[in-house]
């Protein structure tokens, strides 16, 4: 590769990366609002039940250490590839995926326990917001398994290719961002909402 196309492939990806940034924020003032909209109708249970009664602690706690351990080895994966270590690559991404996936089974396990038992984002505003809010995030994590999948296909069938090793970068930046969305929802949702107050 001459020095011109290494120039090329190193400006396309500061580029990638600045545009990938620039999605992030738009994705901090989506969530930035759904927490102003959650803080300003948590307490609006039109007579039913608030966080306190509905919230399980320790399960939600499972929740957060299964998303934080998927952190953990997601940054993992992201020196794997700096290393150019293909098996340690796919391994990590694949129990980055499989934690991710325990993770949104759980949170489909929550919704489905609430709405059986009555408690739907139709029953409050209190309710509403926090399907919403949780929810959002739930579906960012499902894209974020899918793109776990398409990287591993990717690695598998084209190797280290410099616009791979960007993805893999950039799905790092994704998953932990993610993850501070999740700390930020088990703190004000779950921690604060289970408080009688």
């Amino acid at each position: 590769m001459s020095n011109t196309d290494r120039e090329d492939e190193q400006m396309r990806e500061e580029k990638t990366t600045f545009g990938f940034w620039v999605y992030l924020m738009t994705d901090c003032m989506l969530f930035a609002g759904l927490f102003a909209t959650y803080a300003v109708l948590r307490n609006n249970t039109y007579g039913g039940p608030s966080g306190f009664e509905l919230f399980n602690q320790k399960f939600v706690l499972t929740e957060t250490l299964i998303l934080l351990t998927s952190s953990f080895i997601c940054g993992l994966v992201v020196i794997s590839a700096r290393k150019k270590d293909m098996d340690r690559l796919v391994r990590y991404l694949a129990i980055t995926g499989l934690l991710g996936v325990i993770f949104l089974g759980m949170e489909i396990y929550e919704f489905r326990s609430l709405i059986n038992e009555g408690n739907s984002w139709a029953t409050s505003a209190f309710l509403s917001s926090f399907f919403v809010l949780v929810g959002t995030h739930g579906l960012h994590v499902f894209v974020g398994i899918v793109w776990m999948l398409l990287l591993q296909w990717q690695l598998l069938f084209k190797g280290f290719k410099p616009i791979v090793l960007t993805r893999v970068k950039l799905f790092g930046m994704f998953w932990h961002f993610l993850d501070v969305v999740w700390i930020f929802i088990f703190t004000f949702v779950y921690l604060l909402g289970g408080l009688k107050l």
